[in-house]
């Protein structure tokens, strides 16, 4: 029971910290454009992921194993704004069906804290996609009026005209 356990748990340290990756590269590429609103939502997201990997860690330990600090994937090199969002929303779509299942694996081996750590997880990820496909649709919507908005702003702000 405790070695599956410890496997998943620690396959959710390993996508949790390519997310982290993936969305500050996200958050540094948007903040040097000047979207100062999708900067924040990325590296906001990419803190809360920081803490998904502790919870696991913390179960880890409680079962008795060893933190894997090992990234799942490799950061991928994504500039345009939509094609992150894109990639954002499939992460974690990716990371519901995959937690999902998990808790499932969890249940089955009669692991009821560890399945309760999953559910919690499969919680905020649906909540980071609704967020991703929020902003696609905005987007979608508003076209890149909505990001020279931002733009806009940062300048404001930066040349004191905002006050």
């Amino acid at each position: 029971m405790k070695d599956k356990s410890i496997e998943l748990l620690n396959g959710v340290v390993a996508d949790e910290l390519s997310a982290i990756h993936q969305y500050m590269y996200f958050h540094f590429h948007c903040d040097d454009q000047g979207y100062d609103l999708l900067a924040a939502l990325f590296k906001k997201t990419s803190i809360e992921e920081m803490h998904h990997v502790e919870v696991a860690a913390e179960r880890i330990l409680f079962l008795g194993g060893d933190v894997e600090m090992k990234a799942a994937h490799d950061v991928e090199k994504i500039r345009d704004v939509r094609e992150m969002l894109v990639k954002a929303r499939q992460m974690e779509e990716e990371s519901v069906a995959e937690y999902n299942e998990w808790a499932n694996l969890a249940t089955q081996n009669n692991d009821a804290g560890t399945r309760k750590v999953f559910e919690d997880l499969v919680a905020d990820e649906e909540r980071h996609f609704d967020q991703y496909d929020q902003e696609i649709d905005n987007l979608d919507r508003f076209g890149e009026k909505y990001l020279v908005l931002q733009s806009i702003e940062r300048s404001k702000a930066v040349s004191g005209g905002g006050d």
